[in-house]
């Protein structure tokens, strides 16, 4: 069944993020909605699906509107579709830092979603924040500065498997600090918080400006935050924005599955 239906798009920040509401993703989208919803992620860079409760196969349909959907070599995969990755924070562990995923790989994720499971009752929300304003908003010297700069990271896909023991980093892989994406244009600050150390620049110099840069792109001038409850969808652009998922808790509940999209390997 193929459903094209008026939807709106809700903003949920100035800067970042928006509700797609009136639309089911159980449903396929026919190619001119399709279309209005890859525009509407260009431009708000988080998308959240309400209340979709989506089956792993329907997740991945729904990622393939924007990307394709990549095979992971390190990830459990769900039985019901290897390119569905399940998590639970009682088993996997929690992720609560400024990160981007995929920086293991050139070129590293293009986009993440989620599909919540379980949830706490209270706590638990996930904040993202805008690189490229956080980018814009640079001096100019520093744009030149970071334009020219790198950054290493571990390129040991094993070393992000959930619930992995991160071991010595022996393979890296090195990342712009600042992106052209691919699809806008716009220029963006790329950072993660496993970031080994800037290139281009000296160890004491990597030492002053990784932190400053951690510290800038997280302000909350640059981010949204969300609190979930089960069924609901979202994803993001991998590309353009960072993610924390707030520690704040306890020992409650938190399932979820992932699915990713990635351009091929260069």
């Amino acid at each position: 069944m193929t459903t094209s239906v008026y939807f709106e798009v809700q903003r949920t920040s100035p800067r970042i993020g928006a509700e797609i509401v009136g639309l089911d993703l159980k449903h396929d989208i026919d190619p001119a909605t399709a279309e209005q919803l890859r525009t509407a992620f260009r431009e708000h860079k988080v998308l959240v699906f309400r209340d979709q409760h989506l089956s792993p196969d329907r997740h991945v349909e729904a990622v393939r509107i924007f990307g394709e959907p990549f095979d992971h070599p390190t990830a459990v995969r769900h039985p019901d579709n290897p390119l569905v990755y399940p998590y639970r924070v009682e088993q996997t562990g929690k992720a609560s830092h400024w990160h981007v995923g995929g920086t293991w790989r050139t070129p590293p994720f293009r986009i993440e979603s989620l599909t919540y499971q379980e949830v706490a009752d209270v706590g638990g929300d996930t904040l993202w924040a805008d690189l490229q304003g956080a980018y814009d908003d640079l001096s100019e010297p520093l744009k030149v500065l970071t334009g020219a700069l790198g950054a290493l990271y571990d390129a040991d896909p094993a070393h992000y498997a959930q619930g992995s023991e991160k071991g010595a980093v022996t393979t890296t892989v090195e990342h712009p600090v600042v992106l052209t994406h691919p699809d806008t244009g716009r220029k963006g600050l790329f950072l993660s918080h496993g970031a080994l150390r800037l290139t281009g620049v000296t160890q004491a110099e990597s030492d002053a400006l990784l932190p400053y840069l951690f510290r800038h792109a997280s302000s909350p001038n640059y981010t949204v935050r969300y609190s979930w409850k089960p069924g609901d969808f979202v994803l993001w652009d991998n590309l353009a924005t960072w993610h924390y998922a707030v520690d704040d808790y306890g020992d409650g509940p938190r399932a979820y599955q992932k699915v990713i999209a990635a351009d091929p390997a260069i």
